[in-house]
């Protein structure tokens, strides 16, 4: 994983590869350690990688599909209901 495809995560960088590289960000601004500038370049690419987590989701969750029940009790394959969050 390299910080530098941070730049364009959702095209560098997997689902888990974000989500890890998030975690990572988020311990090193929790620890104080990093200087104002420093802060603010890891606050920037922890937005730009929760974007990314969030799209990344988004697109999986339009790819799920429910097993449900038809009318006559039969399983039928339906979409996953989304709500149009932006």
């Amino acid at each position: 994983m390299n910080k530098d495809n941070v730049e364009n995560p959702e095209t560098t960088m997997s689902f888990e590869q974000s989500l890890s590289l998030l975690q990572e960000t988020v311990k090193k601004l929790e620890s104080g350690e990093l200087s104002l500038e420093d802060a603010l370049k890891n606050f920037e690419d922890g937005v730009k990688l929760t974007r990314a987590c969030e799209n990344y989701l988004s697109a999986a969750e339009k790819r799920v599909e429910v097993l449900t029940k038809d009318a006559s009790g039969n399983p039928e394959l339906k979409p996953f209901p989304t709500n149009n969050r932006t």
